[in-house]
């Protein structure tokens, strides 16, 4: 059942439904009575604002911030993929990048790729649309395009029942059980008109209040997680906390799983939302701090290594070529050749200078198609990718029977 003991809270309240399962109704945001800004929790609030402002502002040093938002958003997109049990990794979105047609790589390549698109496509979209529910489904039509879940009603909200539970598990066995579709729709509502009430919390509340109710009203068939995190990134850039969409969680909710999901399920059923934005808070000071440190170690080595290049004499080409580096970490000698308008050859022993020089790993072992690694730059954005245990999953009853997302 999805509560040993069902009834209201602050957060809403647990129906039971003539099919016999309980489904979770939330009550509109935000929290009534008001949240309890403790000492705590105003510490935690004045870290965060203080490590977001740092990160806007040592991005800006960057030679290229745009590369580094690239890099993190592959970064995101891998991590985010992961949770949802994905085995793709950094090197082999890169790979793909390089050479969609190269070697065997993951089938679930494509759902990360697709993150990074829809990553990018709501960024550019904020240009000219609202954040809104709107927004959301067109969001969620990139990341299921073409992907597993594209038979899962891509880009519109769900029209039947879903759950939350172990692999294979019954809505009777369900860990939690989303609102109902009726009731979905009013959640939704309400949660657009939150998103839009910028007068009432501090922002990092507002945020983390907004993706914890996301996450209750589980809106798709499938992606509710994948969307819920960039849900994140979008509503800070949006409100202008930061100039570049630098902050993803997916790591720390990962490395912080199990803690993670006590969070939300004491948000619905003890209506818990203090102990849930003080998590929150939590990991979005140690992932701005932890986003600093990349900025300024990525400084660090650029300059080193334009010096190493100009003690040893390579020339403006050379620069060019640790420019490209910056922007696609694994080369092979065809895309330098195309990239800095150069020869194959002139490509082949610049590229063998910076072996020389220690810059750059060739990662095939072969003497053909040899790809080239920027593993320093790359080593800074590397996190543990042990497999994620797939401990739940979303399902919904079909006119066919019960589908696992």
């Amino acid at each position: 059942m999805t509560s040993a003991n069902p009834g209201s809270t602050r957060a809403g309240h647990f129906v039971r439904q003539p099919a016999g399962f309980t489904a979770f109704v939330p009550a509109p945001l935000p929290p009534s009575p008001p949240l309890i800004l403790d000492d705590v929790m105003l510490g935690l609030l004045s870290d965060a604002g203080m490590a977001l402002g740092r990160l806007d502002g040592v991005t800006e040093t960057l030679p290229n911030p745009s590369l580094f938002v690239a890099m993190y958003v592959r970064r995101e997109a891998v991590l985010s993929s992961q949770i949802e049990g994905t085995e793709s990794t950094l090197e082999d979105i890169l790979e793909y990048e390089l050479d969609a047609k190269g070697r065997e790589l993951p089938r679930d390549i494509e759902e990360v790729v697709n993150y990074v698109s829809a990553m990018n496509y709501g960024i550019d979209r904020l240009d000219t649309l609202p954040l809104s529910l709107r927004l959301i489904r067109e969001i969620h039509a990139e990341l299921l395009r073409d992907v597993r879940g594209s038979d899962r009603r891509p880009g519109e909200f769900r029209s039947s029942q879903n759950w939350i539970g172990p692999p294979g598990a019954t809505i009777a066995q369900a860990t939690f059980v989303p609102p109902t579709v009726e009731d979905m729709k009013d959640a939704l509502d309400n949660f657009e008109k939150f998103m839009h009430n910028e007068s009432q919390l501090p922002l990092l509340l507002h945020v983390g209040l907004a993706h914890a109710q996301f996450e209750t009203i589980h809106p798709f068939l499938d992606g509710n997680g994948r969307v819920g995190r960039l849900l994140i990134t979008f509503l800070l850039y949006h409100r202008n906390a930061l100039r570049r969409p630098l902050l993803y969680l997916s790591h720390y909710f990962r490395s912080k799983r199990a803690e993670y999901y006590d969070r939300l399920t004491a948000i619905r059923e003890e209506g818990h939302w203090e102990g849930w934005l003080k998590f929150f808070l939590g990991g979005v000071l140690e992932t701005a701090r932890e986003a600093v440190e990349t900025a300024r170690a990525i400084v660090l080595l650029r300059a080193e290594h334009e010096m190493l290049l100009r003690d040893n004499g390579v020339g403006i080409t050379g620069l060019n070529l640790l420019n490209l580096l910056f922007d696609s970490p694994l080369v092979t000698v065809a895309r330098v050749s195309e990239r800095l308008e150069i020869s194959y050859g002139t490509a082949n022993s610049l590229i063998g200078q910076f072996v020389a020089l220690g810059m750059l790993q060739e990662t095939t072992g072969q003497k053909r198609n040899r790809r080239f690694s920027y593993g320093q730059y790359l080593a800074l954005f590397e996190d543990d990718e042990t497999p994620v245990v797939q401990e739940e999953s979303e399902a919904t009853e079909t006119p066919g029977g019960k589908q696992l997302a």
